[in-house]
């Protein structure tokens, strides 16, 4: 009987975080394994799903998609810019076309608070473009997402903060 209720439980987690936990297929987050991530819970498996929606409208769709993923009261903090406070001021700055600009993201990890009403999520983005000139550009970095549970019951990102990867070390300190 504990046999049968232990591979009952691992194949619900199995098939639970292998539904949850990716945004490419090919690209699992690494901690979306509730067998070596004990924080791998029911609730970042759904905070990791509320991701992986948010990704795939955003990559299919582009800066529109993006932004009706947010709270009336959102902020977005992007690296070196201004805060964007407001979904107004998100949905008028998120203007990309997935031709021009495609973002991706993977989550690594998250929690849920205490309530059940709060949670948040973190991992690496990758963004692909071309400069003024046309040259193609690849920026990657870290993210934090927090998610915000509505009135009316639907989940929204109350922030979105992201930052760009620091130049790798063979690329510190070079001289001219």
């Amino acid at each position: 009987m504990f046999r049968a209720v232990c591979l009952l439980i691992c194949g619900f987690l199995a098939l639970h975080s292998a539904s949850a936990q990716t945004l490419e297929p090919s690209k699992p987050a690494a901690s979306a394994d509730a067998l070596t991530n004990p924080a791998y819970s029911p609730d970042v498996a759904f905070l990791f799903d509320l991701e992986a929606r948010f990704a795939a409208d955003t990559g299919r769709l582009g800066g529109a998609a993006f932004a009706k993923w947010f709270a009336d009261d959102a902020v977005t903090l992007n690296n070196g810019q201004a805060p964007v406070i407001g979904k107004a001021a998100i949905v008028a700055d998120a203007t990309w076309s997935p031709a021009d600009y495609q973002l991706t993201w993977t989550p690594e990890g998250g929690r849920m608070g205490p309530g059940g009403d709060m949670g948040f999520t973190w991992g690496h983005f990758e963004s692909r473009f071309k400069d003024r000139d046309g040259t193609p550009k690849v920026k990657t970095g870290r993210y934090m997402t927090v998610w915000k549970k509505q009135a009316d019951g639907s989940w929204k990102v109350a922030l979105d903060a992201s930052n760009n990867e620091p130049p790798k070390k063979e690329d510190c300190c070079k001289l001219p």
